[in-house]
């Protein structure tokens, strides 16, 4: 048995309580006198730990599935040198699984009167805030026969923001938004509501664009070509409640509606739109407002980094009023939550009539791409089941999203991974029939 620490300087001494006595620590008695000594100045010239200075920097946020590196100083103050076993603790989600062990752990050598900085290496799991628990460093002697130890709390906090993996669709979205803009050569029929500029007719366009007054200046028919309007309003609405928990392939409803929301919120900013966030169940979770075009992103991935579903109905008569103070002028509302039938017909659809009165609407949903697997399911008796059961599944929410299309609600039902480039289909094709 290996003697360390106490243990070994009590068998040196012979004063070791009888009932951890083992005969093969005889022949350490008999050099009692030497060992207690080395054990007497291997403690003397550890360094100590209380008295060691420790501070943080480093990154202060990350993206969901990224790394980041958060650095600890070590200052050591004293006369005598460190030599340290450290550990960096953090939460168990800061760490993809198997790599706490090497990640967090350090070897510090620090001369004294010197300073030495690591670096713990993050890559959290998880959204949200992380918090640096203690650290907790173990000093040696120059013969390892003792230690001291002791824990030293150092804040810091890391914000994993969401991932927005859906940013890779938005070059294509813009190029999109400035066709419709009028910003390159290709001309986009139909009407917005701003004047752009003059140019030459061509069969097919509409004749109630044609420009008289500048028609009769010239030799060739004129057509005021046109813009969408600018400064517009949309309120993005996220349903925190319990349908936004159910998890959709490894994730929650909430992460792909949130993608969404920031692709859209993106793509809206770019095009001169003042861009809010509401987060609702039985109360506000979130808000970002009145933000200029260029802080919007920010803030919003801000935001929704700690946005968490909750395990409560969401009150639909609390989330339109909070909508319609948040959104007073005419807007477009989009409210990313389940078209599941209950939660639809028993708390939606009764007060529907007060957003559309005043605003449009469209309504953004979560598909199981599960369910398409269970539809298409052949072969066995329980494959059968299951296709059947996926038919159901569908009947059931084509039926709730025709009763929102006849209030006038605009529809988009998709699976996580295109559910954030529809949604911004749809906000694109509102924009270019002037219907915002």
């Amino acid at each position: 048995m290996a003697l360390t620490g106490r243990t070994a300087l009590l068998a040196a001494l012979g004063t070791l309580p009888v009932g951890l006595w083992d005969p093969s620590w005889t022949g350490i008695l008999a050099v009692n006198t030497p060992l207690a000594l080395a054990c007497a100045c291997d403690f003397a010239l550890a360094a100590p730990v209380r008295r060691l200075g420790l501070t943080r920097a480093g990154d202060t946020t990350v993206r969901l599935g990224e790394t980041a590196d958060v650095e600890l100083t070590v200052t050591n103050p004293s006369g005598r040198p460190l030599r340290a076993e450290l550990r960096d603790a953090w939460p168990p989600s800061s760490w993809q699984s198997g790599t706490e062990v090497t990640a967090s752990r350090h070897r510090p050598t620090v001369p004294a009167g010197e300073r030495r900085r690591l670096t713990t290496r993050l890559r959290p799991t998880r959204r949200g805030d992380h918090r640096a628990d203690r650290v907790t460093i173990r000093s040696y002697g120059p013969l390892g026969l003792f230690t001291r130890q002791g824990s030293h709390q150092v804040p810091w906090t890391l914000r994993v923001l969401p991932p927005f993996a859906s940013r890779k669709h938005l070059p294509s979205k813009l190029a999109r938004l400035r066709e419709l803009d009028g910003r390159t050569s290709v001309l986009t029929r139909g009407q917005g509501t701003e004047f752009d500029s003059l140019r030459d007719y061509v069969p097919g366009d509409d004749t109630r664009s044609i420009d008289w007054r500048a028609t009769a200046r010239q030799s060739s028919v004129a057509i005021r070509t046109w813009r969408p309007e600018r400064d517009r309003h949309i309120l993005l609405v996220l349903d925190t409640g319990r349908t936004s928990a159910g998890r959709v392939g490894d994730a929650p409803r909430l992460d792909a509606s949130m993608d969404a929301a920031l692709l859209l919120a993106a793509l809206a900013s770019r095009a001169g739109d003042r861009v809010d966030l509401l987060a609702y169940d039985r109360r506000v979770r979130t808000l970002v407002q009145g933000r200029s075009a260029g802080d919007v992103l920010p803030s919003v991935v801000t935001a929704l980094a700690t946005l968490e579903p909750e395990l409560v109905e969401t009150d639909a008569r609390g989330l339109t009023s909070t909508a319609l103070r948040t959104a007073p002028r005419s807007s477009l509302i989009v409210l990313l939550t389940s078209l599941d039938a209950a939660p639809i017909e028993e708390g939606l659809l009764p007060v529907l009539s007060r957003l559309t009165r005043r605003h449009k609407v469209l309504v953004a949903s979560v598909a199981d791409p599960h369910i398409e697997k269970m539809a298409n399911s052949r072969g066995t008796t329980e494959a059968v089941y299951d296709a059947a059961a996926a038919a159901q599944a569908h009947s059931e929410r084509h039926r709730t999203a025709e009763q929102l299309r006849r209030r006038g609600v605009t529809v988009v039902d998709a699976t996580p991974h295109d559910l954030a480039p529809a949604l911004a289909d749809a906000y694109l094709s509102l924009t270019a029939t002037s219907r915002l």
